[in-house]
């Protein structure tokens, strides 16, 4: 069994969890499913970003002490991530003693490895309080942030301790060109590479008299920059700096929005050859969910209620139609007309249709239990067609392409019931021909259940009990995908999975 960490975005403690945070949890749960069945021991973190300025005055908006707020915060995300389904092994808070700690250990080593990469200096420019960050001209049009352009940018001049970031890009360049560092998918990848190629800036890593983040070594009136602070808690989590951090880090995946690409893949890397500590294997970086062309996020008013998403049709569906629709690479457009239209089509008349006609047919010909036949059939074939493809566009984080898999099987599966008609099997008294055809079809939603299981946990898990199996789908079960049998398990009652609705009783849209 193999080890694999995979890492999100920990969240920025400002406001309400949206789409866009949902769909970078979603997917990254989704690997991580996938990866269990695969076999793997997944260490899965998430968590809560809640130093920074942006904190400070969403909380003092909000009339309530800045703890009182990043508590209240950090409970509303971790609920949401619940109900929809994640299964993240580790919360992370930068507000934990554990990651304090952590942070002072790691600028300690770089102190200790590289004192002269980090030194005083003066810092003048403006500052982004949307992205915790200044900018530079080009993360700027007309004056305003590209990921904030509705933001007022802040003049600021102070002294600051300051990160030889300029030392490092040749070596980060290097790392990525040998695949030691990996950055995925490749437009991110070729934006990053000409971030190195056209150098990078030193930057300032501590603020001065800014009460609300992590003392820094040293120094009792400054505090580490927020981005600084926030990128060490990948090494938080692993039990840096005792010594058995080493059997967790480096991490396997950093999964991330395509707005810090930036800060992952030039400052992190940098951060971390600079205390002499392996890379991350790779960072992801994933699009926006976009409504109506713009991108949704808290700080550009464009928001679509996640709780009204949810309610629509429940978890399930929204995860399916977020990395199915939209997608885990660029950016993508989500409508309630498209999400209905999905729902309709895929998971009520596709999916939901075949497991309840395929069940309803074995409790009806076979008094509920399956049939011992074991003979090949073109639906065979056409699962493990689909496996093949599930597992290559898996492997390479193409999520959408392992959602278009799965459905294959849905696809033949109906077709091959319209093709051999069970109904007139047992009409005309053909009993082998029927127990080939009801465990070919039994065969077919194992796979399914399994394919699914990554995207849609819940609505897998009760299909698979509805099989007849009271145990938990794991990688055991996967192990059997090519010549699964269900001779002799009894169908069990099912509630239908996906239940259509009248348009009136849409929360909205």
């Amino acid at each position: 069994m193999s080890r694999y960490y995979l890492t999100t975005a920990i969240d920025y403690a400002n406001g309400d969890p949206h789409l866009g945070h949902a769909l970078e949890k979603i997917g990254a749960d989704c690997i991580a499913r996938y990866r269990r069945l695969q076999g793997d021991d997944v260490d899965f973190l998430m968590g809560m970003d809640e130093h920074g300025q942006k904190v400070a005055l969403s909380a003092e908006r909000g009339g309530m002490p800045t703890r009182t707020w990043v508590d209240t915060i950090a409970t509303r995300f971790e609920s949401t991530w619940h109900s929809l389904h994640c299964s993240h092994t580790d919360w992370i808070r930068t507000t934990e003693d554990r990651h304090v700690e952590a942070v002072t250990a790691f600028i300690r080593r770089i102190q200790e490895h590289n004192p002269d990469d980090l030194f005083l200096g003066e810092y003048e420019g403006v500052y982004c309080v949307g992205c915790e960050e200044f900018k530079q001209d080009a993360q700027m049009v007309d004056g305003h942030c590209l990921e904030h352009p509705t933001m007022p940018l802040t003049p600021m001049r102070e002294q600051n301790h300051f990160f030889r970031l300029s030392r490092y890009g040749p070596q980060i360049l290097k790392a990525i060109a040998q695949g030691a560092f990996r950055v995925e998918p490749r437009i991110r990848r070729n934006e990053i590479l000409r971030v190195l190629e056209d150098g990078l800036q030193d930057i300032s890593i501590s603020r001065v008299r800014f009460p609300w983040g992590i003392p820094f070594p040293g120094e009792e009136d400054h505090t580490v920059y927020v981005w600084f602070d926030a990128l060490i808690n990948y090494l938080s989590a692993t039990g840096f700096p005792t010594p058995g951090f080493a059997t967790r880090w480096p991490a396997d995946l950093h999964v991330v929005g395509k707005g810090i690409t930036r800060l992952h893949c030039a400052l992190w890397p940098a951060m971390l050859m600079s205390a002499v500590l392996p890379l991350p294997r790779m960072v992801w970086a994933h699009g926006y969910v976009q409504w109506e062309g713009a991108k949704v996020s808290k700080s550009s008013g464009v928001a679509v209620e996640l709780d009204e998403a949810i309610a629509r049709y429940g978890a399930d569906p929204l995860r399916y139609y977020l990395l199915r629709e939209v997608g885990f690479e660029n950016d993508g457009n989500f409508t309630y007309p498209r999400f209905d239209e999905r729902y309709v089509a895929d998971l009520a008349d596709g999916l939901g249709n075949l497991v309840s006609r395929s069940l309803a047919m074995v409790s009806k010909y076979r008094e509920g239990q399956f049939p011992s036949s074991e003979e090949n059939t073109p639906l065979d074939t056409a699962g493990l067609a689909a496996k093949e493809q599930f597992e290559t566009a898996m492997n390479r984080l193409r999520l959408r392409h392992g959602a278009e898999a799965a459905w294959t099987i849905v696809t033949a599966a109906n077709q091959y019931i319209v093709q051999v008609q069970p109904w007139t099997l047992a009409k005309t008294g053909q009993d082998q021909d029927l127990d080939r055809a009801l465990a070919a079809l039994g065969r077919a939603l194992y796979r399914l259940a399994l394919l699914c299981q990554p995207f849609m946990p819940a609505k897998a898990l009760a299909i698979w009990n509805a099989l007849g199996f009271t145990e938990a789908m794991e990688a055991g079960h996967y192990t059997k995908f090519d010549a699964p049998s269900l001779a002799g398990l009894v169908v069990q009652p099912l509630a239908p999975l996906f239940p259509k609705r009248k348009p009136e009783d849409y929360p909205i849209g």
